[in-house]
């Protein structure tokens, strides 16, 4: 039974989410044409909220990038915090709770403190403003908000991730990060960065700094020419990291880790020199990694990217493998780690299993681009899926959204109807090619549109109870939200 001292931070907690919802705008992910005036407006923010100095003085890693950047900030914060540093980490989306976005030491900032800082940081924002200078926007807060808590709570480093490009971007107000890292750039958010991987690649380098060295991985030749192009004209060290060796265990995984990982080790020991903590054993030689760089790679945990999870209530009988992938790249990295997964699987255990889709996207991307990838690479694996299931993005399940996630095709089942029907045009044209049916004789795969997931999920739970012999591999994928929905869902 909950404390009355429980009740009124829950309630507080909860008129606090509500606050932060009011910054919420549908249109705020598509109104690209006043990027500038907003971005100008954070230096205002800033200065209300008594942040110039603090924020002047924080050791910053600025991480901007397409695929990556949350992976390769959660790696740099793990190892950062085995030298005994205090952190600071801000990510995004998050996935059940926006408490995850702020996490001091590895630990989520608790709900006591977020209404804390919240509340201050909100209030004095509100008192400012007129018509000219209105309320930040949803994201535009949340970093501010960030720079609120790690300069209260005195971190040693704060370990930043880019939300959206990088020019424009919240957390580009910083004027002098210790370094900054460019993970894989590829095509996402074109309606605000450009059709082209030169213009993608021209907004992410926005982060770069005159005189701060910066990394990256190996590009696309039309990204890496902006980059270096960019990087030039700042005198910006830029150099271009390969991925760890893969002996090297990773507490993420997929190999596209393998990249993550090698970004986030060089982005460490070059602020591992500049503040004036060099490990002893040094990073090019023979014997390999320093131990804490090993322990903090091995320990790095984050929620929605590459997990297993049995079912609640059927935990033999359904397990969800989770990735939040929703761009083409990180499709094909998606479906090469499930692929693996299974085939480990079907080693260990000699139950029959049968592969299940549960998808859905943002309605801004092109799912044409998203579905034949990751079937493809599926099957290229020699994994296919016995059933797809299809259902909208948005549930209720999500304590406060962010402004992507405002859906316009939510409240209506046009957009899954729509995916359904290219999951089964690929599936008639794999049946056409081949030129016979499924080798194991069980026809053209079914797949299904349901209103809601917790629909879907009753459904396959009423499903795995009738065939008690087959164990279901649900891959859930498309969308960090609804990664993140399953999540609380599940877990009820």
């Amino acid at each position: 039974m909950a404390t009355e001292d429980e009740g009124d931070l829950s309630a507080s907690y909860q008129n606090t989410l509500d606050a932060l919802s009011s910054l919420i705008t549908k249109r705020g992910r598509f109104a690209s044409n006043n990027q500038s005036h907003r971005f100008r407006l954070l230096f205002h923010y800033l200065k209300v909220l008594e942040l110039e100095d603090a924020v002047s003085q924080m050791k910053i890693i600025h991480v901007a990038g397409t695929k990556g950047k949350g992976s390769t900030c959660t790696f740099a914060e793990s190892i950062l915090r085995c030298y005994g540093l205090r952190t600071g980490l801000f990510t995004s989306p998050h996935l059940i709770d926006v408490r995850e976005r702020f996490r001091l030491n590895g630990i989520e900032i608790s709900q006591e403190k977020f209404v804390d800082y919240f509340c201050c940081c909100f209030h004095k924002l509100k008192e400012k403003t007129s018509n000219e200078v209105p309320m930040p926007t949803y994201f535009c807060f949340l970093a501010l908000l960030a720079f609120k808590i790690f300069a209260t709570e005195q971190v040693d480093v704060v370990i930043l991730e880019v939300g959206l490009g990088g020019r424009f971007d919240a957390t580009n107000v910083i004027q002098k990060p210790v370094v900054c890292g460019i993970s894989s750039l590829g095509y996402d958010h074109m309606e605000i960065l450009g059709y082209t991987l030169a213009e993608i690649a021209a907004e992410k380098a926005g982060i770069f700094k005159s005189g701060v060295p910066a990394f990256t991985v190996p590009q696309p030749d039309e990204a890496m020419r902006v980059l270096k192009e960019k990087a030039s004209k700042l005198e910006v060290n830029l150099q271009v990291v390969e991925p760890l060796d893969s002996s090297q265990r990773l507490g993420l995984q997929g190999e596209h880790q393998y990249l993550n990982a090698g970004l986030a080790v060089a982005l460490c020991s070059t602020f591992l020199k500049e503040i004036g903590i060099e490990d002893k054993n040094g990073l090019n030689q023979t014997n390999g990694l320093p131990e804490k760089f090993i322990s903090g790679l091995s320990n790095a945990y984050l929620m929605g990217r590459a997990m297993v999870v049995p079912d609640s209530e059927l935990p033999e009988e359904i397990v969800y493998y989770l990735d939040g992938a929703h761009s083409p790249e990180s499709m094909e990295a998606c479906a090469i780690w499930f692929s693996k997964q299974i085939k480990q699987n079907q080693e260990r255990n000699q139950k029959r299993s049968e592969q299940i889709l549960l998808f859905n996207c943002m309605s801004v991307r092109d799912p044409s681009l998203l579905l034949p990838r990751l079937r493809s690479k599926c099957i290229d694996q020699g994994v296919d899926f016995k059933r797809a299931v299809f259902v909208p993005n948005v549930s209720v399940y999500n304590q406060v959204g962010s402004s992507s996630n405002v859906d316009p095709s939510a409240g209506s089942l046009s957009w899954q109807f729509g995916l359904q029907r290219l999951w089964e045009s690929l599936a008639r044209g794999e049946a056409k090619s081949n030129a016979r049916s499924d080798s194991n004789g069980n026809g053209e795969d079914k797949s299904f549109v349901f209103s809601s997931l917790p629909l879907a999920v009753d459904w396959l739970r009423d499903n795995a109870r009738q065939s008690k012999q087959v164990r279901f591999q649900v891959l859930v994928t498309g969308s960090l939200h609804l990664v993140g929905d399953l999540l609380r869902l599940i877990k009820k």
